[in-house]
């Protein structure tokens, strides 16, 4: 594995850290119900995008409470590629210095991992340069879509060379057409429209994208324009929310505050309600404007207590949890938590409308039914759905496929089950390190 290096301040021991891992972790279980405070890093959506757009603001930003995993080391490296600079301070802010718009390196070949959001965002902001700018990432990467962002560069007057729809690109910026409206498929990830909704200021005229078709994972978007906002980007979006205009602009510095992960939340509420605990996540409420933490609305549902406040949100487990029918389309990230508690509750859960989640980090639909198998658990498949029944779960070595979410959703089961083992339970790394030191320190009160 290539690790990310070249940002004054931070360790990038990525191979390090994993190193430390050891190849096969056993859950213990819990012995009595949880009762805890978990403080969590911030998100790595907005860390990603506060990140780039700190790039494209005229000044120097900080960022605080950023996280510091795979994700973001792979951005902050290609920023630095890109002619950046890039620091973190004593205190564990990133500092942006920002050229107003414009790309200091002439090229660049930028690596990016598995890192969604950085190889959907970063072509769009090399564009604004002259390149060529070579965009690769691992094998996984390779085999994940980006012809609808190629294809709407194109069309602003970028050159970009993409074989088969896939990973490597190469984008040569040039004279893009500014004023221009798109339409940008979005059945696929919502990250292509992020990834021009974030560059759309620093054309000459602005620019319009409606999303086409069914847009997945709709509040990440959301959380795109707010931090657009956040440094003084105009975005409007029409009343009917099937546009958004963004006026020309040059991104000014500010200090942006990163909130806890709203993803990661849903493993520790997850933990709560499947051990008749409680667990209180400071930080994050209903000012967020990240979609997952909507998933406490989903263990409402199961039979939990919750309660959201402004900037806090906590939730007590019920004696036992009942079965849901769960659209996760808005909130996918969350849908292999809902499933690694679903064999737990007392009648049959169904998870619809996920097709999407096929093409992220691994196919995790069919990843999350294949591991429910290995435990013993009754699962049916669709293309777009999950039906869990519950049942006797048995102990199992849980594959990972690579993927973060599956390792930390299916940990969970073993705060209930004695020997349930992770495989490669290093691919935490990729968005919360930490994860099972949190997870442990929960028998311990937090």
């Amino acid at each position: 594995m290539r690790v990310p290096s070249g940002v004054p301040g931070v360790d990038f021991g990525i191979e390090a850290v994993r190193g430390s891992f050891p190849e096969e972790l056993e859950i213990s279980p819990l012995r009595h119900p949880i009762d805890a405070t978990v403080r969590l890093p911030g998100s790595k959506s907005i860390t990603n995008r506060a990140l780039l757009v700190a790039a494209l603001a005229e000044g120097t930003s900080r960022i605080e409470n950023p996280l510091f995993s795979d994700d973001p080391f792979w951005l902050m490296q290609a920023l630095v590629k890109l002619g950046f600079e890039v620091r973190v301070s004593e205190e564990g802010a990133v500092e942006v210095s920002g050229r107003g718009g414009r790309i200091p390196a002439p090229s660049a070949d930028l690596f990016v991992g598995n890192a969604g959001t950085v190889a959907r965002f970063l072509p769009p902001a090399l564009a604004l340069g002259t390149g060529p700018y070579r965009v690769d990432g691992t094998p996984r990467m390779r085999e994940r879509p980006v012809a609808e962002l190629v294809e709407a560069l194109r069309a602003l007057g970028a050159r970009v060379d993409c074989e088969g729809g896939r990973f490597p690109i190469v984008v040569r910026g040039g004279t893009l057409r500014g004023g221009a409206e798109l339409a940008v498929p979005g059945e696929r990830s919502s990250q292509f429209l992020s990834g021009l909704l974030i560059s759309a200021p620093c054309l000459p005229c602005g620019l319009t994208l409606r999303p086409a078709g069914n847009l997945v994972s709709r509040p990440y978007v959301d959380i795109t324009v707010q931090v657009m906002r956040a440094f003084g980007a105009a975005v409007e979006e029409d009343p009917t929310r099937t546009a958004f205009r963004v006026a020309p602009t040059t991104y000014q510095p500010t200090t942006y505050h990163v909130e806890p992960d709203a993803s990661a939340a849903s493993y520790f509420l997850a933990a709560a309600a499947l051990t008749g605990g409680r667990i209180r996540i400071p930080g994050l409420g209903r000012s967020s404007p990240q979609g997952d933490v909507a998933f406490a609305d989903v263990l409402r549902r199961m039979g939990c207590r919750v309660d959201i406040s402004k900037n806090h949100m906590s939730v007590q487990g019920p004696r036992r949890l009942r079965g849901v029918e769960a659209d996760m389309n808005a909130i996918s990230d969350t849908m292999m938590t809902l499933a690694a508690i679903a064999p737990f509750a007392s009648t049959p859960t169904l998870i619809k409308n996920v097709a999407h989640t096929r093409l992220q980090e691994t196919d995790r639909l069919s990843a999350v039914a294949a591991e429910l198998s290995r435990l013993g658990i009754q699962v049916y498949e669709t293309h777009d759905s999950l039906r869990i029944i519950p049942g006797k779960i048995r102990p199992a070595a849980i594959r990972t496929y690579g993927d973060h979410r599956i390792a930390m959703a299916f940990a969970l089961v073993g705060l209930r089950v004695r020997g349930v083992r992770i495989v490669d339970p290093g691919c935490v790394t990729k968005t919360l390190p930490g994860y099972f030191e949190l997870l442990g320190g929960l028998g311990r009160g937090g």
